[in-house]
């Protein structure tokens, strides 16, 4: 890894790019004494590279999450430096770990995820103490202030006429922050979670709900996945905070500037995966998934979040099965599932409601020598997609979601003309809803009905809807999704300068 030098404009029409974002393209590790290298996790970070590597001279900006992350950083005298030879700069900043569990642990999850995804039940939670005032302000404001230091000083570096990318809900008071710093940088703000009603916000208390508000306002662009988000957002500029909006225009006046409130939904690289699905691995696993499946497969590929709605799922697939007998060892529900963020209680508490409702309906259902229901909670993507290779119904049911990319992995791969079961609370919805079976999160028996009507749709339909769907992921790819924010940025940029 060399040294960062200078460098001149990224890309005609931005200045200087700098990029932030809570993870990193690569983390750093150690093993048998050795340095690791590896790419970081996370869609955020996969679809952040594919940005990155339009960019042939950009800067990201990251948290060092690591103890080997934390040694490169200060190797560099916590400056950036280069990671590969397409002129990516990478500069990690050290946060204490307490303040790092104060941000992450308490405010960024499960408070704010929980608040955007609409997962508090209000009359028993979230009960708001000391303990959340203090995370807010020593935890989450902290950092986003340690960030906005550091990205202001990349600012200042390049003459402060640069373009900063900022992602997600982790870094909602940075805008305001580095505004205040650097008055003519250009702040596009991407939020990759839903935003909700403000209704939602008012489970948060004003002090951090309008810091929330006031800190993106500091951005001249705010994308989200769905106008329906957009729309949340300037609505609750107005009902919370009081400011003019113009929903027409998509815009929110503050200070004199005009702050815009954009949809740009984001997607996949469809020819990366349409190649991975082709590859030997894939194949492998093709064949062992296909080897014990029954006439019909359900699937389902999520993280074990409690947004993604598992367990309501679950028990919908055995109300099918009760309704429809008939259906009972002639079709296998396969569930790939990642453990995540099992260190949050609510997260843990959740993986074993998603076991014991398994156990329930497999003991009411199964047989000797059939399982409904195969759940399997490893991390394997090319078990994954071998999976949507095969399927013949895909259920995504979330109960909110900002986009959800394996709808639209799944439906881009899928040979045997399976069909889309997607709740109409995710932001695929909006681009995917008319060739898909709409689920209704919390209905069950709607969702029962639906799988049913997903499994005895005719052959024609059910390849007219899957070739609807691949096509609309096929023309807005990642690369549109990308485009159309650049083309935005320097348009917005130069009626700005002029």
């Amino acid at each position: 890894m060399a040294e960062h030098s200078e460098r001149g404009d990224s890309e005609a029409g931005t200045g200087p790019v700098v990029l932030v974002s809570h993870r990193g393209p690569v983390q750093f590790g150690r093993e048998d004494g050795k340095r690791t290298v590896d790419r970081g996790g996370g869609g955020l970070v996969t679809a952040l590279s594919g940005l990155a590597g339009q960019l042939s001279q950009a800067l990201w900006v990251c948290a060092a999450l690591t103890d080997e992350d934390a040694a490169v950083a200060d190797e560099h005298d916590g400056g950036a430096f280069d990671v590969d030879d397409d002129g990516l700069a990478l500069r990690m900043v050290r946060i204490d770990p307490e303040a790092h569990e104060q941000f992450y642990g308490v405010i960024a999850n499960p408070l704010l995820w929980f608040v955007q995804h609409e997962l508090w039940s209000r009359s028993r939670n979230p009960d708001i103490t000391r303990v959340e005032h203090d995370a807010f302000e020593q935890g989450y404001a902290a950092v986003n202030r340690d960030f906005a230091n550091v990205v202001a000083e990349e600012v200042t570096a390049r003459g402060g006429d640069a373009t900063v990318l900022v992602h997600d809900y982790h870094f909602y008071l940075l805008p305001e922050m580095l505004r205040a710093a650097c008055p003519e940088v250009f702040i596009h703000h991407f939020v990759h979670v839903p935003w909700p009603q403000a209704d939602s916000w008012r489970i948060l208390p004003p002090s951090m709900r309008d810091a929330v508000f006031t800190g993106l306002l500091g951005n001249d662009v705010i994308g989200f996945h769905t106008q329906r988000f957009a729309r949340n957002f300037l609505l609750g500029c107005e009902e919370l905070l009081g400011m003019p909006v113009d929903l027409e225009e998509g815009t929110v006046s503050v200070d004199g500037r005009t702050v815009r409130a954009r949809a740009y939904p984001i997607s996949i690289d469809t020819d990366e995966f349409e190649a991975r699905a082709s590859s030997p691995e894939v194949e492998e696993h093709r064949e062992a998934l296909s080897s014990i499946r029954r006439e019909h497969l359900i699937l389902r590929v999520d993280r074990t979040d409690p947004s993604k709605n598992i367990v309501r799922g679950f028990k919908a697939f055995g109300i099918l099965l009760h309704d429809h007998p008939e259906l009972c060892e002639r079709v296998n529900f396969l569930a790939l599932l990642q453990p995540s963020r099992q260190d949050v209680e609510e997260y843990a508490d959740y993986t074993e409601r998603i076991r014991r409702v398994v156990a329930d309906v497999n003991l009411e259902h199964g047989s000797s020598d059939w399982q409904p229901i195969d759940l399997r909670l490893e991390e394997n993507l090319d078990q994954a997609v071998a999976a949507y290779t095969l399927f013949d119904v895909l259920m995504v049911n979330a109960i909110f979601d900002g986009m959800n990319l394996v709808a639209k992995e799944a439906i881009l791969v899928n040979r045997n003309d399976g069909v889309l079961a997607l709740s109409e609370n995710t932001g695929a919805y909006e681009q995917l809803g008319e060739a898909s079976v709409t689920l209704f999160p919390y209905d069950l028996q709607q969702q029962a009905d639906a799988l049913y009507e997903a499994l005895t749709m005719s052959t024609e339909e059910r390849r007219g809807r899957r070739e609807a769907a691949a096509a609309l992921v096929r023309e807005y790819d990642v690369g549109r999704w990308l485009g159309d924010q650049f083309d935005d940025i320097r348009r917005w940029r130069a009626s700005r300068s002029g």
